[in-house]
């Protein structure tokens, strides 16, 4: 647009550059999308898990609204000192009463164990014993890196197809999710932290967003393969069998 300018010489009067409504409303899509964007995986796990769950409430009777299975899957959550950590004290104790009310004839321990000086399911396994276990219902996992590893071991290794995955309540939906993403007829029960651990149950459950857009990408993107599998074992079968 043109015009004269005060001292009467003809000028250009350029207008500042604006947003189109077009643009205006494809800009605030965009950005609603890149916000509900991180929530999918967590929405997947949860919908996945959400008929398929249930909370280890003391005082409750919270065993009557588990499937009786063959097996419980427990994860493995940390060691110190020779002794389970808190939360993994916490599965434990859960899955000793799985045990001790026939819900499950037997007790997978999956957990990590990369290297000598450290070795969960061990620890987890003489945990159990001490608390009524027999030794020869209990199976150990050595290589449960991560969640995905421990389902997808637990179906191609040891030849589980039906189990309760034990863990805490936050981690519980990607649990459950990916036990039943590697083809496990799963039902989860968790510890929850919440009350006796506030602090630390709030950080791993924000930490579960990430954990979750990499079980989803694992399991139903790339349907990765676990880092060790190998041959099949049968200490699960003679568990369950003795």
């Amino acid at each position: 647009m043109e015009g004269l300018s005060p001292g009467g010489v003809l000028s250009r009067v350029v207008r500042p550059w604006t947003w189109s409504r077009t643009a205006l409303r494809r800009g605030f899509q965009g950005l609603v999308a890149l916000s509900v964007l991180p929530l999918v995986p967590m929405t997947w796990a949860w919908l996945t898990s959400s008929a398929h769950r249930v909370t280890a409430e003391p005082g409750t009777n919270w065993t009557a609204e588990v499937p009786a299975m063959p097996a419980a899957l427990v994860l493995g959550a940390g060691v110190w000192n020779g002794k389970p950590s808190a939360m993994l004290g916490a599965r434990l104790d859960i899955a000793t009463e799985l045990y001790r009310t026939g819900k499950v004839r037997a007790l997978l321990l999956s957990g990590d164990n990369s290297r000598r000086d450290y070795d969960e399911p061990s620890i987890m396994r003489d945990y159990l014993i001490a608390h009524g276990v027999p030794a020869g219902k209990i199976v150990l996992d050595y290589a449960g890196f991560d969640t995905w590893d421990s389902c997808v071991r637990a179906k191609e290794i040891f030849g589980a197809s039906r189990l309760v995955v034990v863990t805490q309540v936050f981690h519980l939906p990607r649990a459950v999710a990916l036990c039943r993403a590697a083809g496990l007829d799963a039902f989860g029960v968790g510890d929850d932290s919440s009350h006796d651990w506030p602090v630390e149950t709030l950080a791993y459950a924000v930490r579960e967003f990430p954990a979750c857009a990499k079980a989803l990408v694992d399991s139903l993107v790339l349907h990765s393969s676990p880092r060790f599998l190998g041959r099949r074992e049968t200490a699960l079968d003679r568990a369950l069998t003795g």
